[in-house]
C-alpha cells in the first residue's frame, strides 16, 4: 500500500494559529503520513529561529474564552496582546500542551517537510538567516506538485 500524504498551508503566525500546522502535522507523521507544511505570509514567522515574538491577539478573537468579558476597547489597550498572550501560555503549560518550539522540533524529527513560500520572502524582505535551517524554499508551484497527490490538504 501507498504511504499516505498530507498538505498543510500555514497562513497566519499567531499563537492561537500556529498550533494546528505542528499538531496536525506532527500527528499524520507520526501515523505513517508523508507530510509537508506549506507556510506562506504571516505563517512564515512559524519559521523563525525565535519564536518568543508570536502572540495573540484578543482583539477579532470574538471566541477567545477570557476570565472576564472583555470590551473591544479595552482589547485595543496597549499592553493587552501581551497579557492575552502571557495567560494563554500559562493555560497551555497548566494542561500539559507541548510549546510551540517542542512541536516544531517534533515534526522536524519526523520528517515534516517545512517549505517557505520563496515570494513572500522576496515580498517582505526576510532574509534566509532569520529562519531554522531545516527549512526548503519555493513556490506555489514546488508545494502543488506535492499537495495535488495527497490524501488530505489543508489550509489553516
Amino acid at each position: 500500500m501507498a504511504t499516505k500524504k498530507m498538505a498543510i498551508i500555514a497562513t497566519k503566525g499567531t499563537l492561537d494559529m500556529a498550533y494546528p500546522p505542528f499538531i496536525l502535522g506532527s500527528t499524520a507523521a507520526a501515523l505513517g503520513y508523508d507530510v509537508q507544511i506549506f507556510f506562506t505570509f504571516y505563517g512564515l514567522q512559524l519559521l523563525r529561529k525565535d519564536l518568543s515574538s508570536v502572540m495573540i491577539s484578543p482583539l477579532a478573537n470574538p471566541a477567545m474564552p477570557m476570565p472576564i468579558p472583555m470590551p473591544v476597547m479595552v482589547q485595543m489597550l496597549p499592553g493587552m496582546e501581551s497579557m492575552a498572550t502571557m495567560m494563554m501560555k500559562q493555560k497551555l503549560k497548566k494542561h500539559g500542551v507541548a510549546s510551540l518550539e517542542e512541536l516544531r522540533d517534533l515534526c522536524l524529527e519526523a520528517d515534516v517537510k517545512f517549505i517557505a513560500c520563496q515570494m513572500t520572502v522576496d515580498l517582505f524582505e526576510f532574509e534566509k538567516s532569520e529562519f531554522i535551517d531545516q527549512v526548503e524554499y519555493g513556490g506555489a508551484a514546488t508545494f502543488m506538485g506535492f499537495a495535488g497527490d495527497t490524501d488530505i490538504c489543508l489550509f489553516v
